[in-house]
This record gives C-alpha cells, sequence and structure tokens, in this order.
C-alpha cells in the first residue's frame, strides 16, 4: 500500500471511529431527534450503515444488496449495526489493490481512492449532523475536517455519497468546519 492510500485508509478509521463514539452515546429518547430534513438519527445511522455495507461490493466492481430499510439495517441494535458494518468495510479495503481500482460514484466511475476520500467525508459531515442531533459536541477532528474540504473542492458535492443541500454562502476565512459544512449546505 503506498503512503498515498494509507493516509486515506487511517482517515477513514479515524472517521468510522468519531461516528462509533457518537452512535455509542445516543440515548433512546434521542433516536427520534430530526437529524436532517426528512431523517431523524435513525434514518441517518442506517444510511451510514448502508454505506459501509456497500463498500465491498463497489471495491469489487459490482454492487451488493443491502436492505434499504431503517428497521432492516439497525435490526434493532444501531450500535452493533454500524460496528458491523464499519468492520466489514475496514476488511474490504485491506485488500491488496483495492484502492488503485475504480468503483461507480454517484458523480460517475471514479477512482475507487476518490471515493474512499468522499466516504470520509461523508462519515465526518454525518458525524456532525449526529451530534447536533443529539446535543453531542458538534467539534470533529481538525484532520478530517481539512481532508474533507480539500476532496469537496476537488471532487464536488456531486461525489459524496450522502445527501447535500445546496453550498451556503459563508466568508472565505471562515474556520474550515463552517467552510465544510456549507458547502455541503450546512450552516453550523
Amino acid at each position: 500500500m503506498d503512503s498515498e492510500h494509507a493516509r486515506l485508509l487511517a482517515l477513514f478509521q479515524r472517521a468510522q471511529a468519531q461516528v462509533t463514539d457518537l452512535v455509542d452515546a445516543v440515548e433512546r429518547e434521542q433516536w427520534d431527534a430530526v437529524a436532517l430534513p426528512g431523517w431523524d438519527v435513525a434514518d441517518l445511522v442506517a444510511h451510514l450503515v448502508a454505506g459501509q455495507r456497500a463498500l465491498p461490493g463497489l471495491l469489487a466492481g459490482r454492487g451488493d444488496d443491502v436492505p434499504s430499510g431503517t428497521e432492516d439495517l439497525l435490526a434493532g441494535d444501531p450500535l452493533g449495526s454500524w460496528e458491523d458494518a464499519a468492520d466489514t468495510a475496514l476488511t474490504a479495503l485491506a485488500q491488496p489493490g483495492v484502492l488503485d481500482g475504480v468503483v461507480l460514484q454517484p458523480s460517475g466511475v471514479g477512482p475507487a481512492a476518490d471515493h474512499l476520500a468522499a466516504l470520509t467525508t461523508e462519515l465526518t459531515v454525518h458525524a456532525w449532523d449526529l451530534a447536533r442531533a443529539t446535543g453531542a459536541d458538534t467539534r470533529l477532528d481538525a484532520e478530517l475536517v481539512d481532508a474533507g474540504l480539500a476532496t469537496v473542492q476537488r471532487l464536488g458535492t456531486a461525489a459524496l455519497p450522502g445527501p447535500a443541500g445546496p453550498p451556503v454562502d459563508v466568508p472565505g476565512d471562515a474556520d474550515p468546519l463552517v467552510r465544510l459544512l456549507a458547502l455541503t449546505g450546512r450552516r453550523a
């Protein structure tokens, strides 16, 4: 694995860990809290689980059948479902040469390494969504924020696998997290 791929994988693992900590902290009464327009916290976590479960198929050049309903994806154990899906994604990424391949991304066929960067960015932004919805600390790992901002600036929001609204205007000298959130249609 070359150094850039190792860096991307390390960032992805940190983004997964950030999400794990937030999912673990969700209280029973918070699962119905609004996370995004039309999505509650459970829907958001189910979306993240689906993305992790779909990654092995994408990396192998096929689409895997991933359940689509929140109940099916979370199976009564949101944290366990997330951890299982995250482990599945990491196992797929550990295969030699997998990041040298291509995947079908929302914006078309592209390098697997770009998809991993976009998925890491999605996890970072959704960590903020999850923290905001549950009243947790919305400060995120600064290196993940910087990497996500660079990814969105390089690939555009169309490369992100999750929902992104129209960009929000913020000053160019705004905090990197504020700029990343603004590019994905969120207000800090």
